[in-house]
């Protein structure tokens, strides 16, 4: 399916020179003469590379299929994380490197969603919330205000702002997206 420029919507998939590319960021810019230009930001899904570029408003592309499968986290052994699908019980292996900072939102018994390209295996994503344990931190000091937040480390080995009533091994929410306190679990 032909999808042209002008069309682009944040997170959608296309296929350009073989790879399949995410659109992350746009803007339409309409010059006062001449014809409409769309200023992207890209992410090559393969590579993991980013790409700043403009297309002509009528430029047309092909959209890649991404398939998308539910698998639970198994294992990790050295810097490679295993996880097994939920329907098929086939074995999945993704490297440190690939996962990246979602490495911190992986725990035991977690349900992620692994993205396939072609049958090859992309990348993963993570639960939006992720509850985790607090292993270390500083005491809670009484009377303090609720707006004061003190440095922790979680069981994933996370370092994050937490507020001052929390203690070391209660449980937390983390947002995956950036890392940050959303509550007590």
């Amino acid at each position: 399916m032909a999808i042209e420029a002008g069309d682009f919507k944040t997170g959608l998939t296309l296929l350009i020179d073989g790879d399949p590319w995410q659109v992350l960021d746009f803007l339409h810019v309409k010059p006062g003469k001449g014809a409409a230009i769309l200023k992207t930001k890209m992410k090559n899904l393969r590579t993991g590379r980013t790409l700043e570029t403009n297309y002509n408003a009528s430029t047309k592309f092909e959209a890649a299929t991404i398939e998308k499968r539910k698998a639970t986290f198994s294992y990790k052994a050295g810097t490679t994380y295993y996880f097994m699908d939920q329907e098929s019980y086939e074995t999945y292996e993704l490297e440190e490197e690939v996962i990246g900072f979602s490495k911190y939102f992986i725990v035991d018994g977690c349900e992620v969603s692994i993205s396939f390209f072609d049958g090859s295996l992309l990348n993963l994503d993570v639960p939006e919330k992720v509850e985790l344990v607090v292993v270390e931190t500083t005491p809670a000091i009484k009377g303090a205000p609720s707006t004061q937040t003190k440095d922790a480390v979680t069981d994933t080995g996370l370092a994050l702002r937490v507020p001052m009533f929390i203690e070391e091994g209660e449980k937390i929410l983390v947002f995956s997206s950036d890392g940050k306190y959303s509550g007590r679990a």
